[in-house]
């Protein structure tokens, strides 16, 4: 008898099984949120700006935040950016 799962008492009903299928549920959430987006919403665009908000970040920096982020980007924390060091 295994001291962690011990068999239930005689009169403790039997689990069921459970399940429920969320695939309409979830169809309709992505409907939704494209439609909040809007029909001029570029993803690429988005993305271009993300990067040049992280490439201003990432600049400038002294030389113990250069060191920081040279330890963060070494051990896989951060994505390395251009040459693996933050621009100048």
């Amino acid at each position: 008898m295994d001291p962690h799962n011990p068999p239930p008492p005689d009169d403790t009903p039997a689990l069921v099984d459970f399940s429920v299928d969320l695939t309409a549920q979830e169809g309709q959430r992505q409907a939704q949120v494209l439609a909040a987006l809007g029909s001029d919403w570029d993803p690429i665009e988005v993305m271009r700006g993300e990067e040049a908000a992280y490439d201003l970040l990432y600049s400038g920096l002294d030389e113990e935040q250069q060191r920081l982020y040279d330890d963060l980007v070494a051990a896989g924390v951060l994505p390395p950016r251009g040459d693996g060091r933050a621009a100048a």
